[in-house]
This record gives structure tokens, sequence and C-alpha cells, in this order.
């Protein structure tokens, strides 16, 4: 993948309205990937999780947000720990949306990125 690299901000680079921010406190659900649209992630890195924090910050930007459909695919797995975490990190969810693009598959996507230690996964997994 060809990426480039400015400190200019992504609100001076393209129209709002071709911006999706992706936060897992979105109401929407990404159904598919828009050639046309801008994705934004990695909106916050940070260890500590802050509820909501992207997705304030999308509202005051007047942003499009989604969230990946891990609820659609996938499952809360029975853990020691009962973890269940749909916030990742920046290369998980690059890898999910490369994988998606590719394959059209958001199982097969979400395989690819959501690490069983998120307290997730496919129906099919589950029941083994």
């Amino acid at each position: 993948f060809q990426m480039d690299k400015t400190p200019e901000s992504y609100l001076d680079l393209f129209p709002l309205d071709a911006i999706v921010y992706l936060t897992p406190d979105s109401e929407n659900v990404l159904e598919d990937i828009d050639p046309d649209k801008v994705y934004v992630l990695g909106g916050l890195v940070d260890e500590t999780i802050h509820k909501e924090l992207t997705l304030r910050r999308a509202r005051e930007q007047s942003l499009q947000t989604a969230r990946l459909p891990i609820r659609e695919y996938m499952v809360r797995a029975p853990n020691s720990r009962n973890y269940h975490s749909e916030t990742l990190a920046i290369n998980q969810v690059f890898d999910i949306l490369s994988t998606y693009y590719e394959t059209r598959s958001w199982p097969v996507a979400l395989r690819a990125g959501v690490s069983s230690g998120k307290g997730y996964v496919l129906p099919e997994a589950a029941e083994q």
C-alpha cells in the first residue's frame, strides 16, 4: 500500500462529507467500503479506553461515523476474565479493512483482524 504523510489535517485535505470517522461507539455499521470516502482510523491512540471520546470528536467536527460490524458477524466468546472489547489497534483495523476490500467478506476480514484476546469469535468458532 502506498501512503502519504503530511502534517496537514484530514479536515483540510478532504471535503467533510467524504470523511468517515471509524469509532467503536458509532451507531452506524460499516456495511461496505466506498472508494469515494476517506476513512479515518486511529483517531485516538491510547492504552486507556475513554468511552465515546472518538465519537464526540467526530461529532464536534460534523463527520460521519461508522463502526466495524463486529457485533453483526461475531459472538462473545466465554472467557475467564469475562472480557469483551470492540476497541482495536490501528493495525488491526487496517488489516480488517484491507482484507475486506480484497475478499468482500466481513467474516474473513474479522477473523484476520480481531484477536481472540478481544473476546469475540465467529459463531462457528464459538461452537467448537
